[in-house]
Parts: structure tokens; C-alpha cells; sequence
């Protein structure tokens, strides 16, 4: 398998990360989103949308990470990563959708002010950040895992952009469930770590 990546991509390293979770060998190709490699022709033809990850599974082009993680899970057959009776599915989708959604507004966004200078203003998403980020505190309370008794890809596409919101000047301090789950999440056999970035609140 191949990745199509960039280092500094949450969505990139929710693909990554569920690939060494899973223990699949897989090769990573560097986009080079500095210089605009996403927005080429030969990227296009694999992704019309110019945007990374990208999966190419022997052929087969999977776009979007939370498609990529919905993939692999089935693929391998992990029903302990993405369950198959309609409760626990949905339940994992949910929180794909908040990752697609909120996070991707909120914590995402923040960040990318920082690291990529975006054009969002920091008095809207940062607000938007924390209103998420308490929802999540409240539903981690009294729980492990996000989405069920265990670790699931819902957990893997909420991670690195929550993991990484002190970047986008989110401070992390009053959330004590998010941070313990994080330390869960880092504690799982084959996590890989989401580069840093020395901005915002971990200059």
C-alpha cells in the first residue's frame, strides 16, 4: 500500500496512524503541499478533489481519511475497529461525522492559522474549537473510549487535530477525560505520533 501524506496534515496522520495501528506495511509519499504537488495534474488524476491522504491500495484509490480508516477496517475484517451490528456502526459514525465537521472547524482550523497561516479568524474558531472540545469532555466522562468499550476508528479520526489544538492556541487544560484519552490513544501497540509544531500555545 501506498500513502499519500503530509506530515503536518491531522487528516493525513488519522490515515497513518490507523495503518501502523493495524500493523500494515505501507509506503508513505510525501505531497508537498508547500509547493502545491496537490494541486498538480498527476495528483488530480488521483485525487480530483487536491487533497491528501490518499490510499492506493494496489490500484484501488481510496480518498478522505475517514473513508481510508472505513476501508482498512473492513478490508481486515475489524469488527473490533468499526463494528458491524447497526448500534455500535452507528455510533462510530457519529463521531466521523464530528470529525469531518466540528473538529475539522474548530481545533483544525485553529491550527492551520498557525502552522499553514489560513485565513480564519481566531476569535471564531477558537470558540467553535472549545465548544466541541466540551461535548467530547462530557461524553469521555465515567469512559474509556469514545465510541464504545474499546479503542475504534471513532477515536482515531477525533485524535490528532485534539491532540494538536495547543498549535491553534486551544488550551487543553481544563479537559481532563480528553487528556487521559489521549494518553490512552498513545498508549495503543504501533501508534505513530503526529509531528509537532513549536506555534501557538507549545511555542
Amino acid at each position: 500500500m501506498k500513502l499519500y501524506y503530509h506530515p503536518l496534515s491531522g487528516h493525513a496522520h488519522r490515515a497513518r496512524l490507523f495503518l501502523c495501528l493495524l500493523g500494515i506495511d505501507h509506503e508513505l509519499v510525501l505531497v508537498d503541499l508547500a509547493k502545491r504537488e496537490h494541486k498538480q495534474a498527476e495528483f488530480l488524476k488521483l485525487n480530483p478533489f487536491g487533497q491528501v491522504p490518499v490510499l492506493d491500495d494496489h490500484g484501488t484509490i481510496i480518498c478522505d481519511s475517514n473513508a481510508i480508516l472505513v476501508y482498512l477496517a473492513k478490508k481486515g475484517g475489524r469488527n473490533d475497529w468499526l463494528p458491524e451490528h447497526s448500534k455500535g456502526a452507528a455510533a462510530v459514525q457519529r463521531w466521523l461525522s464530528v470529525a469531518a465537521g466540528q473538529i475539522a472547524h474548530g481545533p483544525a482550523q485553529a491550527r492551520l492559522i498557525n502552522v499553514f497561516k489560513a485565513p480564519y479568524r481566531p476569535e471564531e474558531v477558537i470558540p467553535r474549537a472549545h465548544a466541541i472540545l466540551v461535548l467530547i469532555e462530557a461524553e469521555l466522562e465515567g469512559r474509556d473510549w469514545i465510541a464504545a468499550d474499546r479503542a475504534t476508528i471513532a477515536d482515531v479520526a477525533l485524535y490528532s487535530y485534539v491532540a494538536r489544538a495547543p498549535e491553534g492556541g486551544v488550551d487543553l487544560k481544563d479537559y481532563s477525560n480528553i487528556r487521559a484519552w489521549l494518553d490512552r490513544v498513545e498508549a495503543l501497540p504501533g501508534f505513530v505520533d503526529f509531528q509537532k509544531t513549536p506555534v501557538g500555545l507549545a511555542a
